[in-house]
């Protein structure tokens, strides 16, 4: 049989496939090959680049007159802008000088106007910017001046106008910024707080507050052990890149002999009532604190016992603290000063009455606070006096008695009450706030622990 005639008495659906599937297919692709060599067929060939024709175009171009452009920047006044750190025995005249200052007016002026002077009375470490014209004349100068706190109290700026000068005062500007910090006590509070492992210390105010925070529950003068550990979320208040103050705690944790106790900052939208919590919304301040001193340990405590100074045995009616001569005394809680004065064997001696029938008393002070008179209010931690050795005492230390009914009762054993708890509205307000808190104490656990859920 002739192979040709055996080729072509095949059917072409034959050649496409047995099934419909593949013959769609197969006519599909000789559609698609015929379409690409038809296309290449009727292409035209591109012309070769050597056989275009080649057109040589001259034109004149005006060059710009150097001497133009210079004359054009001189007639522009240039400024200048420089910042400067005030230094330990900077007088004006050096400070304005490292400023690029020299301009007599403006320091006549400076000496001279009430708000302007503020600048010559600026702390070491402080930060003035000033501009300057080519000549070293004073554009405007800014600064801000701390309290006694180092807190910004006013923001000065000095502007010129014409001939004369204009010196304002303002509010300073902060920016408000939220830091975290985890420590692991090796040595003591202090030793974790002042480390800079995680890229500097904690702000003395923020371990005051940390104390504070913790002190109904822990006893900061022999609680503590090595490998506690504590977490803070506080914030920060910035101006020109340099924090000038811490503000709040807004939330703590602190891991004490494997308790955890957590805290978090509160304040109600609504009712505008601010107060620390725990993480299920109970409120943590306490009716009176677990000691009147951040630091000391009892020397005498609430017991029977010889009496130093008659040698008799008789009854101890409180717990005596040791600590150095003008230790703040705190007061244990809110209340009225009910007694202030010197009062026989106690020496110079402080009453507060309490809500219904509770009282606390301090004793051997070496002086009372500023405002410390009868009928004066003090709140929880407020400074009601110093320690001292006045009365009858052998040395320096705060007798402290706890008091109900006028009946004396060990201050270390009495169990009290805290304060009022949140309402229903306000719990749900809350929760939504301590969410995020619980999600930034996890972060700052050690690798391995559980993240909490956002």
């Amino acid at each position: 049989m002739n192979p040709i005639h055996k080729f072509t008495g095949k059917s072409w659906t034959g050649l496409l496939g047995t099934t419909r599937k593949s013959r769609i297919i197969s006519a599909g692709a000789i559609f698609l090959a015929a379409c690409a060599f038809g296309a290449a067929g009727v292409a035209p060939m591109a012309p070769d680049a050597s056989d275009l024709p080649v057109k040589s175009i001259a034109l004149n171009l005006d060059m710009p007159n150097l001497a133009d452009q210079i004359a054009a920047l001189q007639k522009d006044e240039q400024h200048f802008v420089q910042e400067e750190k005030v230094r330990a025995g900077d007088t004006l005249a050096v400070l304005l000088q490292r400023l690029g200052v020299d301009d007599p007016a403006a320091v006549n002026f400076i000496k001279s106007d009430k708000i302007a002077r503020a600048v010559m009375q600026l702390k070491t470490g402080k930060r003035v910017q000033a501009q300057t014209d080519e000549d070293g004349q004073l554009q405007w100068l800014r600064a801000t001046v701390v309290d006694g706190r180092d807190n910004p109290a006013k923001q000065i700026s000095i502007t010129r106008d014409g001939d004369k000068f204009i010196a304002k005062e303002a509010a300073p500007e902060l920016e408000r910024r939220i830091e975290m910090r985890a420590r692991e006590i090796t040595t003591s509070l202090y030793g974790a707080t002042d480390a800079t492992t995680d890229g500097g210390k904690l702000p003395d105010s923020i371990v005051a507050q940390i104390i504070e925070m913790f002190s109904t529950n822990i006893d900061f003068r022999s609680d503590l052990k090595r490998g506690d550990r504590f977490n803070v979320v506080y914030e920060t208040f910035w101006q020109d890149g340099e924090m000038v103050r811490a503000g709040r705690i807004l939330a703590g944790e602190f891991i004490n002999r494997g308790v955890t106790y957590q805290s978090v900052w509160y304040e109600d939208p609504v009712t505008k009532q601010g107060g620390y919590y725990s993480i299920d919304g109970k409120a943590l301040k306490k009716a009176f604190l677990k000691s009147p001193l951040e630091f000391s340990r009892i020397s005498s405590g609430f017991a029977n016992r010889v009496h130093p100074i008659s040698g008799a045995w008789k009854a101890h009616k409180g717990v005596d603290f040791a600590a150095a001569n003008g230790t703040p005394i705190r007061a244990s809680g809110d209340g009225t000063i009910d007694f202030a004065g010197v009062q026989g064997g106690y020496g110079n001696f402080v009453i507060i009455k309490h809500w219904a029938n509770y009282t606390t008393a301090y004793a051997h002070m070496s002086r009372f606070a500023p405002g410390i008179r009868r009928g004066s209010a003090v709140k929880q931690g407020d400074v009601i006096g110093y320690v001292g050795s006045t009365g009858w005492s052998t040395g320096a230390h705060l007798h402290y008695e706890f008091r109900v009914n006028n009946e004396a009762r060990d201050p270390m054993s009495v169990k009290v009450l805290a304060q009022a708890p949140l309402s229903p509205a306000e719990m749900a307000r809350f929760h939504v706030a301590a969410g995020d808190m619980t999600h930034r104490f996890a972060l700052l656990r050690p690798t391995g622990t559980s993240m909490a859920a956002r």
